[in-house]
């Protein structure tokens, strides 16, 4: 299609013609596709964001005046639409075991378990479960966490390098803790359909 028919197709389909619409579609899922492919949040279906920015092109399919490629109209929006996406899945930033690899899945159902002993072979996929729970942590509980138990570095240690006192390193080290037990156990549990 050359700019001109686009231009005529988003007019028709702003008045409302299924066909031109049809027509569009199969024109443009291919760039949109694309887009939301390289834009994708985490939590989100490739289709689903397809439709939403779909939804939104034909919308505002009166507001397209021709003066830009159709590609760059269309890109925008759908960037706009991702981005958007991506704000809403921080401002609820939650770990999901969807989100997990099949290994670091295993890894949550072993822990469970009452009889659990750490598999040599599920190491990686246990490194990689602590960082993805880390990453859920503000600084100073990833800091301490890192210091202490990954590094293995003392009490007296950390409150050197972070100028925090033992007391504070203590606290700040036993809230960490907490904090991603209930990432790990939020893990475990399954979400409910809503």
């Amino acid at each position: 299609m050359d700019s001109a028919e686009v231009v005529d197709y988003l007019q028709r389909v702003a008045h409302g013609d299924e066909s031109a619409a049809r027509d569009l579609f199969h024109f443009l899922h291919p760039l949109v596709a694309r887009l939301v492919r390289s834009h994708l949040p985490r939590r989100t279906s490739e289709e689903d964001l397809c439709q939403t920015a779909m939804v939104k092109i034909f919308k505002n399919a009166g507001q397209f005046s021709g003066k830009v490629p159709i590609e760059h109209w269309v890109s925008r929006i759908v960037i706009n639409t991702c981005l958007n996406q991506i704000r809403a899945e921080k401002v609820r930033a939650e770990l999901r075991i969807s989100d997990l690899s099949e290994e670091q899945a295993q890894v949550v159902e072993r822990c469970a378990s009452a009889e659990f002993a750490p598999d040599p072979r599920e190491t990686f996929a246990a490194r990689e479960l602590v960082e993805l729970i880390l990453a859920r942590l503000g600084a100073d509980d990833r800091l301490i966490i890192s210091l202490l138990h990954l590094e293995g570095r003392s009490i007296r240690e950390v409150a050197d390098l972070t100028g925090w006192s033992l007391t504070a390193v203590k606290v700040k080290a036993f809230r960490a803790r907490g904090r991603m037990r209930k990432h790990f156990r939020e893990l475990q549990t399954p979400k409910q359909s809503s």
